[in-house]
């Protein structure tokens, strides 16, 4: 789903030249005519719905400046770009001061518009993520920090919130890889519990010999090598909550101590004299067949009752498609920032694909696949050709393999005798890779040896795009490295653009 920019302005006239170019970009839009009006929309129902504010400076009424103070004071509200006929370095100082992300002047190009709306975008996205990061780590996670945009969430958000007012105990199902302990971790954050401990357990990757000394400790010459006292998994939750994942992992003698903790809100670590009491929050997950498992005896039956008392079902992400382009965007903005890479979008055509796919490893593998495209990535935008593990397996695409580019031959090509010897030969023309049966080449030097300038150069190398792409200007402007307006400027400047296409 596009993100969608809200567009103030008091101009009817501008509020419909940007309404369609921001709709070129890609994104869906909503106008605002008045502050008023647009303040309405952000403190309303729909608020969350609203990705970017594009924020006329002066209208009649409330002001830009008015609208950016009352909502730059309120969590959660989305970032602001503020545009003005009257550019100057106090209205720019003032803007940014109350909030807005950045500042552009009437009448903005729509390259500039454009890098300005990623840019923001990708800072909000980024700034999103270090804030889920800092709740996560200090147990503040909310339901409302979870990326959900599609229905199938809704009911696991309100079960959860329900679980979140109690200390039922919890147990929470679903495939590997769907987000159960996050989950968990906003159960936590919505509860009397926050900002406590929260201790994960994956009980599927404990040795079986150490499962009881690991969750319940032991005392010190409990056993062999039991050289000091260890504090076992429950004490570290005191107070918190203690997350067991993979719950249906637990073998059956450790099923039975668990039993107790949960009936009398004590433990007994291996060599201890007495019990000790702790005080817990138990949530509990698992992507196996539980009742399968009670009916083969290798879960007690009992036991299984006391985690089920409040069932949640993550369903997997082949049943919830409507959160994919949002997940995506949010790990690209993660991963590009991790790598130091300048990958800020996902095309159309690969958004269809992404959306298209079963994704059979859930979230994780989703995650997996942006991470490996953002390190395959050749430029800004993240393609099919990125996702040819993807692209494979659904109909009306394929995989995008690059061909090997055709070795360039580097002996330099040398016109009339060479005075000083081969070693110190002045390279005649610079190479260009051209496909895979053939190379190009730009002279660097006139037929008399001397060097050309950079500007004659440069209006060959304009050529050879312009004929290599056929005169489609974007994707020449793109080979080129260049916006669209400057390609035009130097067209003009090299007397090009006679006979060209647009």
């Amino acid at each position: 789903m596009p993100k969608l920019v809200l567009v103030v302005d008091d101009d009817p006239a501008q509020r419909r030249i940007l309404e369609e170019t921001i709709r070129r970009f890609g994104y869906d839009t909503k106008t605002a005519q008045s502050g008023e009006q647009a303040l309405s929309i952000l403190e309303g129902a729909d608020s969350t719905a609203v990705a970017l504010v594009l924020l006329d400076m002066v209208m009649p009424g409330m002001g830009g400046l008015e609208v950016l103070s009352r909502i730059a004071r309120k969590p959660g509200m989305p970032p602001v770009i503020v545009q003005t006929a009257h550019g100057s370095i106090d209205a720019a100082i003032s803007a940014m001061r109350a909030g807005a992300m950045d500042f552009v002047v009437k009448p903005t190009s729509p390259e500039r518009l454009e890098a300005s709306i990623k840019s923001a975008l990708k800072i909000d996205a980024l700034e999103d993520e270090i804030s889920r990061l800092r709740k996560k780590a200090e147990g503040e996670l909310t339901f409302s920090d979870l990326i959900v945009r599609g229905n199938a969430m809704q009911r696991v958000i309100a079960l959860g919130r329900r679980a979140a007012a109690s200390n039922i105990p919890v147990l929470i199902e679903g495939e590997s890889g769907v987000g159960k302990e996050l989950i968990a971790r906003a159960i936590q954050g919505e509860s009397e519990r926050r900002a406590k401990p929260f201790v994960t357990v994956n009980c599927g990757a404990i040795p079986e010999n150490l499962v009881e000394s690991i969750l319940f400790g032991h005392e010190r010459g409990a056993f062999t090598g039991a050289v000091d006292k260890r504090i076992g998994k429950f004490q570290e939750a005191d107070g918190g909550t203690l997350f067991l994942d993979e719950v249906g992992e637990l073998p059956l003698e450790a099923q039975v101590k668990l039993l107790r903790a949960l009936q009398e809100g004590e433990i007994d670590p291996v060599g201890a004299r007495k019990p000790v009491q702790v005080n817990f929050r138990l949530i509990s997950a698992t992507n196996r067949d539980m009742i399968q498992l009670v009916k083969d005896g290798k879960f007690r039956e009992d036991l299984y009752y006391r985690l089920n008392v409040f069932p949640i079902h993550v369903p997997p992400l082949r049943e919830r498609l409507d959160d994919v382009p949002e997940l995506a965007l949010h790990f690209l903005a993660r991963f590009a920032a991790e790598e130091g890479r300048r990958v800020n979008a996902i095309s159309a055509d690969a958004l269809r694909l992404l959306t298209s796919y079963s994704w059979p490893g859930n979230v994780r593998q989703l995650e997996n696949a942006v991470f490996r495209a953002v390190v395959l990535a050749d430029g800004p935008e993240l393609t099919v050709a990125e996702f040819p593990q993807i692209a494979v397996h659904v109909d009306g695409f394929k995989p995008e393999i690059p061909h090997a580019p055709a070795p360039v031959d580097n002996r330099p090509i040398i016109k009339g005798p060479v005075m000083l010897g081969a070693e110190n030969a002045v390279p005649q023309t610079v190479a260009v890779a051209a496909g895979t049966h053939s190379a190009l080449g730009i002279p660097a030097v006139t037929d008399n040896g001397e060097i050309r300038s950079l500007e004659a150069m440069e209006a060959d190398m304009i050529r050879l795009a312009l004929g290599r792409y056929r005169g489609h200007m974007t994707e020449v402007a793109k080979r080129l490295g260049i916006g669209r307006s400057t390609l035009y400027r130097k067209m003009r400047e090299f007397g090009l653009e006679e006979g060209m296409v647009t």
